[in-house]
């Protein structure tokens, strides 16, 4: 196996989120904005490394494989700094608990993959996974925008204005929510259909 310019796409998003979670916990002036715009990046490899390899005929296992991991090594990285970073307007311990859902469902369902491959069964993500890594994304990036907004672009802002740093604040807390209730949905949805691989 060759490593292709599409792998390279793809673990690139793992020193990134090492970067990104480093720059949420420094306070020198421009941490946020940069940690924001490296997510963007990264993020963008999560859409670019699969159409790369298409195009260039470059599909692998390890490729889909990698792909998989990764995403949810960034996520689940990712959220923990957001929970213990301060981004939820005093509603850490409700995010403590979600963030537990989702770490519960990706152990469940990794589990169960693992089962299914002793049985020779392979068990791809279907479209709710792929809504809910969507989701999750979306919730990552509202958050570290709000918190660029508020702790690098502050000063643009009236006391009157503040409203809108917090309205930032709230839809990615809302996109947070919506991803652990999508985790949990998509987690029932797996096993309805794959269970089978783990319960006879």
């Amino acid at each position: 196996m060759r490593f292709t310019l599409a792998n390279w796409m793809t673990v690139s998003r793992i020193p990134a989120m090492f970067a990104i979670v480093w720059l949420m916990n420094r306070d020198f002036p421009e941490a946020a904005t940069i940690a924001f715009w490296l997510f963007i990046a990264a993020a963008l490899t999560d859409w670019f490394d699969g159409m790369i390899a298409r195009a260039r005929g470059e599909v692998s296992s390890f490729g889909r494989f990698m792909d998989a991991v990764v995403d949810k090594v960034m996520v689940i990285g990712l959220m923990i700094a957001l929970v213990v970073g301060d981004y939820f307007m005093g509603y850490e311990n409700f995010a403590m608990m979600l963030l537990l859902c989702i770490l519960g469902r990706e152990f469940l369902v990794s589990g169960m993959r693992m089962a299914a491959v002793t049985k020779g069964i392979v068990v791809e993500a279907d479209m709710g996974g792929k809504v809910k890594t969507f989701v999750q994304l979306n919730a990552i990036g509202w958050l570290l925008g709000a918190r660029m907004m508020s702790q690098d672009l502050g000063h643009l802002f009236s006391p009157a204005d503040r409203w809108i740093i917090t309205t930032l604040h709230v839809i990615g807390m809302f996109f947070y929510l919506m991803s652990a209730v999508l985790t949990i949905t998509s987690a029932i949805s797996y096993f309805r259909r794959h269970g089978h691989v783990v319960l006879d």
